[in-house]
This record gives C-alpha cells, structure tokens and sequence, in this order.
C-alpha cells in the first residue's frame, strides 16, 4: 500500500485504478493542505473522524464526519484540521490522470511549489 507522509499529515492509497484513485487522508491538528486545483481530476472527499474546514473556491465550511465535499475540476480547494484532534477524510479522485504533478499550487504553508 502506498503511504507518504507530508507537512500537515499523512496519506495512504487505497485503490489505484484505471478510472479512480481512492485515498484515506490523515491532517494533523492545526495542519492544512496547500490551496490547490487540478486539471485533470475531480475530488469526492468523505469526513470519517474529526471536523474539517474545507475551502471550495470562495465558500469555506466545516465539515463533520459523515458530511461530503464535492470538489469538481479546477476548482481552488483545501482542507484545514483547526481543532485538537487528527481529523481523518477519504478522498476520491476521478478523471482522467490521478499523478501527484496534477496539485497545482496556488498558497501554501510549507513553501512547495
């Protein structure tokens, strides 16, 4: 299974696949993924532990596990853990290219490009 381990967390993939790829992501209290678009993939991501701030474009809400957050292509997106606690989401691509060169970075906390 392929796992990394980023600034904000760490990430594991569960499913690789033609059509899709279906990731389980942990954020770190405090942490937050860089505010970001892709060109080739849409993203479904699922709270299952924790609350997730999620920004979509202009509109940013706090998410619950259970809740859903559609992230349609090119769309400017992240998602922030505020609170104490590991908050844990699955996120689904779908598309038609699922590499980690399709993040294009517009801000991010840790300087990457």
């Amino acid at each position: 299974m392929e796992h990394d381990i980023r600034p904000w967390g760490e990430y594991w993939v569960l499913e690789n696949a033609a059509t899709h790829k279906v990731k389980r992501i942990q954020v770190n209290p405090g942490g937050r993924l860089s505010l970001q678009y892709h060109h080739k993939r849409a993203e479904v991501w699922t709270i299952v532990s924790g609350i997730g701030t999620i920004t979509i474009d202009d509109e940013i809400k706090d998410y619950v596990a259970g809740e859903v957050a559609q992230i349609p292509q090119g769309a400017h997106h992240r998602i922030e853990n505020k609170t104490s606690e590991p908050m844990v989401f699955i996120e689904v691509q779908y598309g038609s290219y699922f590499g980690e060169d399709d993040i294009v970075r517009i801000e991010d906390d840790y300087n990457r490009k």
